[in-house]
C-alpha cells in the first residue's frame, strides 16, 4: 500500500463526511461538489484497500475500519493544521528562536530593554541573549551557535556581514572627587599623568588605537587592565583610577556615582555593530529582531548621531 499517495484533500473529504454523514453538506464544508467529494473518497479508499464508509440510497455511516481510520486522519490534518500555522508565522516573522551574543553591558543593560520592547510587539518571538566576549563574537557567529552578535566594531571576512548602528564617544568615567571631575573640556595631554584603568583586551586595543591618534608626546599608559568593564567602574568609583570607556556604559556608570568627561582634540569613536552570518540564511524571526534593533537603537539615549564618513 503506496500511503504516501493519500493527499491532503483526501483526508479532508473523509473527515468532513465522517462529520456531517453527508455528501452534500461535506461538499459545501468544502467548496466542492457532492460528486467531487465522493471521488475524493474513493480514491482514499482504493489507496487504502478498505471501504471507509458504508452507503445507502438514504445515509452514510462509518465502517468499522473507518471508525478506526478517523482518529489517524483527523491527528495528521491537525498536525499539518499546525505546520501551516508555524511556517506562516516564521513567514511573517511572528514566531521562532532568536539567539544574540553581546559584551557584557551591552548584554546586561542593553538588549534588555530591546527586547521588552521588541517583545511588546513580537510576542511570539522569543530572543536569548548570550554573553560573548568581544574577541569571540565573529568566531560564534561565523560557527551558527549565534544568529547575531552585537558589539565593537571589528574586521571581519567575507564570511560576517556588519551592520553599523551606532556611535558612542570614548570618555573618561571618574568619581565627583576625582581631579579631573571639576574640569569642562579634557584634552589627551590632560590623561598622561592620570592613573586610567583600561578593561579587557578590547579596551587594551581601543586604548593603543586612541593614542596612535593623538599627537605625539599625548599618548596614555594604563596603569592596570582588569578583564571586565564593571571592575574598571568599580576601580573608579571608589577614586583608585579613572578608567576610559564608551560613553554608552553610562548605563551602569552613573549608578555607581561616576561622572563622564568627554576627550577632545581629537574625540575618539566607538562604532557598535550588528554581525551576521554572510553564508547562511537569516530566521525570519533573527531578521525581524536585526531591522527592530536598528530603528530601536536610534533612540536610545547611549547612542551617538552618526558622524559623515562613519
Amino acid at each position: 500500500m503506496a500511503l504516501a499517495r493519500i493527499t491532503i484533500r483526501q483526508c479532508e473529504a473523509f473527515v468532513a463526511v465522517a462529520d456531517t454523514l453527508s455528501f452534500v453538506r461535506a461538499g459545501h464544508r468544502l467548496g466542492l461538489t457532492p460528486s467531487a467529494v465522493s471521488q475524493l473518497v474513493a480514491e482514499l479508499e482504493g489507496i487504502v484497500g478498505f471501504r471507509v464508509f458504508d452507503r445507502s440510497t438514504r445515509r452514510v455511516t462509518l465502517s468499522q475500519p473507518g471508525r478506526d481510520f478517523l482518529g489517524p486522519v483527523q491527528s495528521l490534518l491537525r498536525h499539518l493544521q499546525l505546520a501551516e500555522s508555524a511556517a506562516s508565522d516564521m513567514r511573517h516573522r511572528a514566531a521562532g528562536v532568536v539567539r544574540i551574543g553581546a559584551p557584557q553591558v551591552l548584554a546586561g543593560s542593553v538588549l534588555p530593554a530591546a527586547l521588552k520592547a521588541f517583545g511588546a510587539e513580537r510576542p511570539r518571538v522569543v530572543v536569548r541573549i548570550r554573553d560573548t566576549p568581544v574577541d569571540a563574537m565573529l568566531e560564534r557567529v561565523a560557527a551558527g551557535d549565534l544568529d547575531l552578535a552585537l558589539g565593537p566594531d571589528r574586521a571581519s571576512d567575507a564570511m560576517i556581514e556588519r551592520q553599523p548602528m551606532f556611535d558612542s564617544p570614548w570618555v573618561l568615567w571618574c568619581a565627583r572627587s576625582h581631579p579631573l571631575a571639576a574640569r569642562r573640556l579634557l584634552r589627551w595631554s590632560d590623561l598622561r599623568s592620570v592613573a586610567l584603568v583600561a578593561a579587557g583586551r578590547d579596551h587594551e586595543i581601543s586604548v593603543a588605537q586612541m593614542r596612535a591618534n593623538v599627537p605625539d608626546g599625548e599618548g596614555i599608559v594604563p596603569v592596570d587592565v582588569v578583564d571586565n568593564v564593571s571592575t574598571a567602574l568599580g576601580i573608579a568609583a571608589v577614586g583608585l583610577a579613572a578608567t576610559l570607556a564608551p560613553a554608552y556604559v553610562g548605563i551602569v556608570a552613573r549608578p555607581l556615582g561616576l561622572v563622564m568627561k568627554r576627550v577632545t582634540d581629537p574625540e575618539a569613536v566607538r562604532q557598535v555593530c550588528l554581525y551576521r552570518s554572510a553564508s547562511r540564511s537569516m530566521p525570519p524571526a533573527a531578521q525581524a529582531f536585526a531591522d527592530f534593533l536598528a530603528d530601536w537603537l536610534r533612540d536610545w539615549p547611549g547612542t551617538a548621531p552618526r558622524r559623515p564618513g562613519h
